[in-house]
């Protein structure tokens, strides 16, 4: 490990391994033990190689862990308040000892890194949901993948880089923090305040950005993440090229963007601490802090998973320790009097403000409505019309779930012969028992089997989606946890619509053509939805159709109804 020591941010960690060592751990690497990380793996490490995790030069080992989770610092003492850990499955932990040393690839196989291993447990997920992000509300992207999506067991121990993960896109706006430190010092900057989003920039944002750094004396970084961000955020290639249309728009010289790739994971007041500790590292004396800063809003009652100032609260509390700064996002509303934008505390009260919301945006977008000048500049407008058309010319899933017997395939195949009489989309029907047929012919019925089975499912209807497709789903799907995975899976590319085909249990046993439930009752077919497998109601659908008391005409006009009332359909 390389130690860089800059007079701002401090300590670098370069895990990059060179020259000679390089060679023989390549060659070393093709008789190890492979682990092939998943999307946020590939992130945390990416950044744990570059010296953005600095001081971290691993993934966490147990001491670490359970000091960051209960503490919000390493066992050392020094401030760390996410867990940077290895979640694997238990098989793969099986054939893991500690003093192992096992190679790190991504999606190609191409080795990234080898971990020394030094540590191995079994976590108290529930634990650290509660204190790293205050619940296991599966409503929080962050414990949802902690505990329902994450390894069973945790590997800890330092890591070797081999390279980084490749990147193909926008690689003169990808820096590491020596890089940045590096070019900051040539051209003179001392004082820098971040800019930390995952959301398009628009002219509001371009003033309070311009506002922070006059306030502070100093120079800006836009700094956006390009890795993982909260399910259903605009995709980073058209964030990226909204952000370089903006770059245009602030004073020369004053201003540069860089891409962070970054997993973030909605963690609201930790979160924010998180940010401030990795501009430290890139070099940055000031963070830009907003009102719910990193947060993914409201849980399953409706409530805020955090509070408005929390996440400005937890960085002040820290500044002096960290050594970075907090300055408070301000809203920008526009003042069509003045014709300029100012922070809505300082407009006098005779004055017109306006703004619109990311709700109304999005709204606009859909409906292929007016966006004003003011409100955005029109070169982003563009991008965004281009990457968000209006929901009657983009794709979308309509997945049906309920128990056997209960009408969802019916439905569904009334459904696909709407649209075909329709005749203005594509449309494709991936019914529970044809994908078993022809995707998943060799899967039983056990729950991980049932999961794959869903989330082929769920990729087959994303890839449909993608391209402007209608794709109509109709498996049982018993499970929440894998439901809502295709929900966000699916709607990073278009609309999903969730329909709870709620017939009763009793109905569904009385239309039994085929003598599964009877079969189930006699315990001649095992672990059969409904009777000795659970089947979990969904919590939010977008609609729920009980088939007992009406017919299969009307159970389609409501899905066409609805799709109609939500402008999917012209």
């Amino acid at each position: 490990m390389t130690q860089l020591i800059e007079p701002h941010g401090g300590i670098l960690c370069d895990l990059l391994i060179q020259g000679e060592k390089l060679n023989q751990l390549k060659k070393d690497s093709l008789h190890l033990e492979s682990l092939t990380l998943n999307d946020r793996q590939l992130c945390d490490i990416e950044m744990l190689l570059n010296g953005s995790f600095s001081p971290l030069i691993g993934f966490l080992t147990e001491a670490d862990y359970n000091s960051v989770v209960n503490n919000l610092h390493l066992s050392d003492g020094n401030i760390w308040p996410i867990p940077i850990t290895l979640d694997v499955n238990e098989e793969f932990s099986k054939s893991i000892t500690i003093g192992d040393k096992i190679v790190l690839r991504d999606h190609e196989g191409v080795a990234i890194a080898i971990m020394t291993v030094s540590d191995k447990w079994t976590p108290d997920k529930e634990n650290e949901a509660e204190l790293v992000y205050g619940t296991q509300d599966i409503g929080h992207p962050a414990a949802n993948y902690l505990l329902n999506q994450s390894g069973e067991v945790y590997l800890g121990g330092k890591l070797d880089g081999l390279e980084l993960p490749r990147h193909y896109d926008y690689k003169l706006q990808r820096h590491s923090p020596a890089e940045l430190r590096a070019q900051f010092k040539k051209m003179g900057w001392t004082t820098i305040v971040a800019f930390q989003t995952r959301n398009p920039m628009h002219r509001a944002h371009k003033e309070l950005t311009v506002r922070a750094a006059r306030e502070i004396g100093g120079n800006l970084l836009i700094h956006p993440v390009v890795g993982m961000t909260k399910p259903g955020d605009v995709d980073h290639y058209t964030r990226v090229r909204c952000y370089k249309k903006i770059m245009e728009k602030f004073p020369e010289d004053t201003a540069i963007m860089s891409l962070l790739p970054l997993a973030m994971r909605m963690g609201g007041p930790r979160e924010a601490l998180w940010h401030a500790l990795i501009r430290k590292n890139y070099g940055c004396t000031h963070l830009i802090v907003g009102r719910d800063h990193a947060g993914p809003g409201i849980d399953s009652k409706g409530n805020p998973f955090y509070g408005p100032y929390d996440a400005q609260d937890m960085v002040n509390k820290y500044a002096d320790e960290i050594g970075v700064e907090m300055v408070p996002f301000k809203l920008m509303v526009y003042v069509e009097e003045r014709a300029e934008y100012m922070p809505i505390d300082e407009v006098p009260e005779d004055l017109t403000k306006l703004n619109i919301s990311g709700t109304e945006l999005r709204r606009r977008l859909d409906q292929d409505l007016d966006i004003p000048e003011w409100f955005s500049y029109p070169e982003v407008v563009e991008e965004l019309r281009h990457a968000h058309p209006p929901k009657d010319r983009r794709g979308f899933t309509v997945f049906f779930t309920g128990l056997s017997g209960s009408g969802k395939s019916t439905i569904a195949n009334a459904l696909l012969v709407k649209f075909l009489e329709h005749g203005r989309r594509r449309v494709t029907l991936l019914d529970g028992d044809i994908v078993r047929i022809n995707l998943s012919s060799e899967l039983g019925f056990s729950k991980e089997h049932r999961n794959l089975n869903i989330t082929r499912i769920g990729f087959v209807a994303s890839e449909i989606t993608k391209n402007g497709g209608i794709a109509i789903c109709a498996p049982i799907a018993p499970y929440e946890a894998i439901r809502k995975y295709n929900r966000e899976l699916i709607s990073k590319v278009g609309g999903y619509i969730e329909v709870h085909v709620s017939t009763p249990l009793e109905t569904c046993e009385k239309r039994d053509v085929k003598g599964l439930y009877a079969k189930a009752r006699k315990g001649i077919i095992k672990g059969f939805t409904g009777i000795d497998d659970p089947y979990e109601k969904p919590v939010n659908p977008e609609l729920s159709i009980d088939t007992s008391n009406i017919s299969q005409e009307e159970a389609v006009q409501q899905v066409l109804i609805y799709l109609e009332n939500q402008g999917f359909l012209a």
